[in-house]
């Protein structure tokens, strides 16, 4: 792997791994009031098209961070709707 790509997988990592506190605090305290579901919505909308663009361009970087971000955003949209 090229130093480009290595440097995209480092930046997607840590991009993504910003989203892990937010999904742990929300889910250990039930509590989803201060997050914007508009905001987590259109956040998430986001990276679906970032990860429509990874595969049209075969960027796997781009592909990779954006499908496990995507996840987590899924994840506190959820709970924004399961903890009102």
């Amino acid at each position: 792997m090229d130093a480009a790509n290595l440097l995209g997988l480092l930046a997607g990592t840590l991009t993504t791994a910003a989203f892990l506190p937010q999904v742990i605090k929300t889910w250990r305290s039930r509590s989803a009031g201060d997050i914007s579901l508009v905001m987590f919505a259109l956040f998430s909308l986001g990276v679906l098209l970032w990860i429509v663009y990874g595969f049209s361009v075969g960027a796997v970087p781009v592909i990779v961070a954006n499908v496990i971000t995507l996840l987590l955003s899924i994840t506190i949209l959820v709970f924004k709707i399961r903890y009102k």
